[in-house]
């Protein structure tokens, strides 16, 4: 069974980075030794952060695993800083490997851009030139690294799912180490990758019926509770996964949303019924009308009396209010539809 040593990031979610290499080089006959060189929280939403680990503790990784057990096949990934790029650069040079393949990781799977242009221009003239191949996204990296050496470079551009890029360098690397000619090594990983699509092997995160779960429970609690941590305990999720998933479907973030509810709620009760404002206030979870009177002047920049003044010489049977806007695909709407509380007099 032949070593291959992947250096490169974390992928929490598996889709990329160290597990999905190590994932793969298993699958096809091979045993994955890795060095980590960044560590990322993400989930299926995408990356929020990035820890680069020191150059020093990536050089110990690298050392440990060589000196011991000498992998002649070295994938390369993620390597965001100079330091990093000096420590696997001088590891190449000193212990020469027989295969080297680089997959460059550019951006993220948000279009972010991970790597500044100081690293690659090192990268461009220090690590190029000691790999066999170089992978590269169309559209990506390909203006980066294609014409800056005379090694080998292959543009992927049928690869669009998050992780079939790494996971064919991944796989060439595993068919190289294998002793197959480059030729050959490059159509049987293409042809794994096919089988990666078929399998539709992917992670898939749960944030449509999430919102949509979201969505239900302002419907069900936007009278007594406006806040952002309270929804997301009842969805067993955390306020930042709410507020990702919120932003990615949306636009808008938890809060808003929840006080938009609660707004238009307000709005009907003041245009529909004789209820006092006091009355409503109590009713939607406010401790008094003074309460109520500063956040509804603040989502509307009107009093609530001004607001009923401005509706009242028009009975609402003989003046329709605009619909409210169309709720996001999938999912219901964002305004409720509270029946009124009690009509005629207090």
């Amino acid at each position: 069974m032949k070593t291959i040593l992947t250096i490169t990031g974390s992928d929490s979610t598996g889709g990329s980075g160290v597990q999905a290499d190590i994932r793969t080089i298993a699958e096809l006959g091979g045993y994955a030794v890795s060095a980590v060189t960044s560590i990322t929280v993400q989930n299926t939403l995408g990356i929020q952060a990035f820890h680069d680990l020191p150059a020093d503790i990536v050089k110990g990784q690298i050392e440990a695993i060589i000196n011991d057990v000498q992998p002649d096949t070295v994938k390369v990934g993620m390597i965001r800083t100079t330091d990093t790029l000096s420590v696997v650069v001088e590891a190449l040079l000193k212990y020469r490997p027989h295969h080297v393949i680089y997959d460059p990781i550019v951006t993220a799977s948000n279009g972010d851009r991970l790597l500044s242009d100081d690293v690659i221009m090192q990268i461009r003239h220090r690590l190029l030139p000691l790999c066999s191949i170089v992978i590269l996204r169309k559209g990506e990296a390909e203006g980066m690294f294609a014409a800056s050496s005379t090694v080998r470079t292959l543009v992927l551009d049928d690869l669009l799912q998050h992780g079939l890029a790494n996971s064919f360098s991944s796989a060439l690397a595993a068919y190289l180490s294998h002793d197959e000619a480059m030729e050959h090594a490059i159509s049987h990983a293409r042809e794994y990758v096919r089988t990666l699509v078929a399998r539709k092997s992917g992670l898939s995160g749960r944030s449509s019926q999430l919102y949509n779960d979201f969505l239900e429970a302002v419907r069900r609690h936007y009278r007594t509770n406006r806040d952002v941590a309270f929804y997301a305990d009842c969805l067993n999720v955390s306020p930042r996964y709410l507020s990702q998933v919120a932003h990615r479907i949306s636009g808008k973030s938890p809060k808003s949303i929840i006080d938009h509810t609660l707004t238009e709620a307000l709005a009907c009760q003041l245009r529909t019924t004789q209820l006092t404002i006091q009355e409503i206030a109590y009713g939607h979870g406010f401790t008094s009308q003074a309460q109520l009177a500063k956040f509804f002047r603040k989502q509307t920049g009107q009093t609530p009396s001004g607001w009923r003044k401005r509706k009242s010489p028009t009975p609402p049977q003989e003046k329709r209010e605009s619909p409210p806007p169309a709720p996001p695909k999938g999912g219901g709407s964002l305004t409720p539809n509270p029946s009124p509380r009690r009509e005629g007099s207090d």
